[in-house]
């Protein structure tokens, strides 16, 4: 069996690192994708993973694209080399819409197979990938005047990936949330939103319905002066350890049904932190398309 691996742009060293700590023996790379031979593991810097990998001959372009055909319909390309002889095989293929999508949305419901060439004579196709998106690579159309800054991308995408987002009336905690980016798409949901920061909120966030702004700090805020509330969410810069203790926090206070927090490193990539909040049952640590040096922690209590 072998699995691969797309890991996220600029993210190839952390991916590889992750797949070591996980025991995953030595493998290929292929620009990006690391080949290995076994049943995948959890990989949060991984935008895409490969399933029940199989290699197909190419003895024509024609052929190459017969052969995909049969497997499924919809197709994902990655040719990080081969590139010429890959988009020819790719155009006799039915055509995959990469338009950017309008929030919020649900992920696209049909099969994403994705595949790249090896070789010009050799092929590696998967029929079943992780991430809906081709190379999960997520583009929406964007608000360029509303939000305050870009941060409100990565929580459109973390909330598509989830499945689900607030809905008018229930209550959210934005904790670190100025100038607002992450405010201003829950307010525009209709949630009721208590916006946490020592900061203020941009003017135009702060004077939107439903928005209720507390100068205090994150860390020092206690559970039981908030209540219970539907969602947290955070995007705090802060030491991932740190940011630990605080959904620990949270999570044992029993006040929070459904967690969205951005796992942000300063410096070297913590693992051994990340893993901690893999652990958590029933959580997903993943790095979105408009993460940087940062991953997202999704717990749901739904």
């Amino acid at each position: 069996m072998t699995t691969a691996y797309l890991a996220a742009d600029g993210f190839a060293d952390q991916l590889t690192e992750e797949l070591r700590r996980a025991g995953v023996p030595e493998s290929l790379c292929h620009g990006r994708l690391i080949l290995c031979e076994g049943p995948p593991v959890a990989a949060a810097w991984a935008a895409n993973t490969w399933h029940d990998c199989v290699e197909l001959p190419v003895a024509s372009i024609g052929g190459a694209a017969r052969s995909l055909r049969a497997i499924q319909r919809n197709w994902a390309m990655y040719a990080p080399v081969h590139h010429r002889r890959a988009a020819l095989i790719e155009q006799r293929l039915p055509h995959v819409s990469a338009k950017p999508i309008a929030f919020p949305a649900a992920v696209p419901a049909a099969p994403l197979g994705s595949w790249t060439l090896l070789a010009p004579d050799r092929l590696l196709a998967s029929a079943r990938c992780n991430s809906p998106f081709a190379n999960g690579e997520v583009a929406f159309i964007e608000d360029r005047t509303g939000p305050p800054n870009r941060a409100y991308l990565k929580l459109w995408e973390a909330l598509v990936r989830l499945g689900f987002w607030p809905q008018p009336g229930e209550r959210c905690l934005d904790l670190g949330a100025s100038p607002g980016g992450w405010t201003w798409v829950l307010a525009q949901l209709g949630a009721e939103v208590l916006a946490v920061d020592k900061a203020p909120l941009a003017p135009r966030v702060a004077a939107m319905p439903g928005v209720t702004w507390r100068g205090e700090s994150a860390f020092a805020l206690a559970p039981e002066s908030v209540g219970p509330i539907d969602w947290l969410f955070s995007d705090i810069v802060c030491y991932p350890a740190r940011l630990l203790r605080l959904v620990d926090r949270w999570r044992a206070s029993g006040l929070v049904r459904t967690f969205v927090c951005t796992i942000k490193f300063q410096g070297a990539t913590d693992h051994e932190t990340a893993a901690g909040f893999a652990a958590i049952p029933g959580a997903r640590v993943l790095h979105l398309h408009h993460n940087k040096h940062e991953l997202t922690f999704l717990l749901e209590g739904r």
